[in-house]
C-alpha cells in the first residue's frame, strides 16, 4: 500500500492496524538510555523507605521524582 492510500484510510477513520508492523513500533522520544548516578547512602535509605511505602521499585520512584521536578520547573 502506498503512503497516500494509507493516509487516506487513516484520515477517514478506517482500521489500518493490519498494515503496521507493531513488533517494530516505538514511541519517539521514549527510547531508554542507561545512566549511572551515585547517591549518598542516607539518600538511598530514604529512597528505599519511600519506595517501599508506595510499593514500587526504587528506580521507578527516582524516575517519578525527576519527572515531577522537571515538569514543575518547566511550568
Amino acid at each position: 500500500m502506498k503512503a497516500k492510500e494509507f493516509d487516506k484510510q487513516f484520515d477517514s477513520g478506517e482500521d489500518v492496524l493490519e498494515y503496521l508492523e507493531l513488533a517494530k513500533a516505538r514511541r519517539v522520544g521514549q527510547e531508554q538510555k542507561r545512566v549511572n548516578v551515585d547517591f549518598p547512602v542516607w539518600m538511598i535509605h530514604s529512597l528505599d523507605k519511600e519506595a517501599k511505602r508506595l510499593g514500587i521499585p526504587r528506580q521507578s520512584l527516582i524516575k517519578v521524582l525527576i519527572a515531577q521536578h522537571i515538569e514543575h520547573a518547566g511550568a
